[in-house]
């Protein structure tokens, strides 16, 4: 596969980076972060109504713009960069891609189009608290009630869940075990017998909950018991989203220690010109290009439907992990006693690095699933 972006697209991502940086300044992160939605309504609507950007990846024949992934790791990856409060990553990237994956016709048409215009916040509740990021993880049942079905267990770690209008819940057949018997749901927020908390996490830019289903009545979504083949292609999704969201972040954090190298001044002359903050920019550089590298190919693989997505995207999430997390080790260091300090914004994007690691699976569970899915 050969890859290099296109005019439109290098255009494209320029007007993101102005509108980030307009719409997402770190005083702005730092107010919705406190806030229990996360989110500036006002900046949603306008990245519905004007950029288009939940519309994205989904088709035309649902409501959205038709394009790719590889235009959706850009919006990724300058919403990483800008590290922008927004439930972005969870209506578009998980639930609608769920949606797309499973549903059926009908259903698309009828669920896809007001998340496309921004009008439906969605999510994606499907991890638990064993933490386990696969099929096996889950415990949640759904029981067969007449002509609808009845969920009952917990969600966790529910990625915007406490603010979602429509939850795409995967649960399973009482009595079944692995990938057998899953099933995927829709629920609305106001269902009866659905109680949401949210969780007090280490990174507050991204706000996950806690749902609790009592006898909640759901609708199928797409086919009983035939959710283990699009859960999995919805993780890979996601793992190359979040991949290109993280070198967003490494990029800018990179961005910010080179500028305070250049700018600290210690025994007369600036920090930057010392030989071990030279090799620390230059490991820096390496490991951030080299996980844009992954990502990107990543984005494409997905865009063209490549057999290899689910090892490039192992590869892209556990690369771009150890990237975004070791870049913000090292700009909180060069920074020196002010990098560990409240004011110092270094700390917001380390957080999300640490959040992101774990996120979807750490480089470890990456790893060992890129050696399974390898095709030799």
């Amino acid at each position: 596969m050969s890859f290099s972006f296109t005019e439109e697209q290098r255009a494209f991502r320029d007007s993101l980076r102005r509108f980030m940086e307009d719409k997402s300044p770190t005083t702005e992160v730092r107010r919705l972060m406190e806030t229990e939605s996360g989110r500036d309504d006002a900046v949603w609507r306008q990245m519905s109504d004007d950029l288009g950007l939940p519309a994205i990846q989904i088709p035309e024949a649902y409501g959205g713009l038709g394009f790719g992934f590889v235009e959706l790791g850009i919006v990724m990856e300058e919403m990483g960069r800008a590290l922008l409060c927004a439930p972005y990553f969870a209506s578009t990237v998980l639930a609608a891609n769920a949606i797309l994956n499973a549903g059926t016709e009908d259903q698309k048409r009828a669920v896809l189009p007001p998340i496309a215009a921004g009008e439906t916040i969605a999510t994606l509740a499907f991890t638990e608290d064993n933490g386990r990021w696969d099929a096996g993880g889950v415990d949640l049942t759904a029981t067969a009630d007449g002509g609808s079905y009845r969920l009952d267990g917990v969600k966790s770690f529910v990625i915007d869940g406490q603010s979602a209008e429509l939850i795409v819940v995967l649960a399973r057949q009482p009595g079944s075990s692995g990938a057998e018997g899953l099933s995927f749901f829709t629920v609305r927020a106001t269902a009866a017998g659905l109680e949401r908390r949210p969780l007090k996490t280490m990174d507050p830019t991204r706000k996950q909950a806690r749902l609790t289903f009592s006898s909640v009545e759901a609708e199928l979504l797409g086919e009983a018991g035939a959710a283990a083949a699009p859960l999995a292609k919805t993780l890979d999704q996601a793992a190359v989203c979040l991949a290109n969201e993280m070198v967003g972040g490494a990029g800018r954090l990179r961005e910010s220690a080179v500028d305070y190298a250049r700018l600290r001044i210690q025994f007369g002359r600036a920090i930057g010109s010392f030989q071990t903050l030279k090799h620390k920019a230059a490991d820096m550089l390496l490991d951030v290009e080299l996980a844009k590298s992954a990502a990107y190919y990543a984005a494409a693989a997905a865009a063209e439907g490549d057999d290899d997505l689910p090892a490039l995207a192992s590869l892209a999430k556990a690369g771009a992990a150890e990237a975004y997390l070791q870049t913000a080790i090292h700009t909180i260091q060069i920074h020196g006693g002010i990098g560990f300090t409240w004011d110092n914004d270094t700390h917001l994007w380390f957080k999300r690095a640490k959040s992101s690691e774990i996120l979807l699976g750490d480089p470890s569970y990456h790893r060992e699933l890129m050696m399974q899915r390898w095709k030799v």
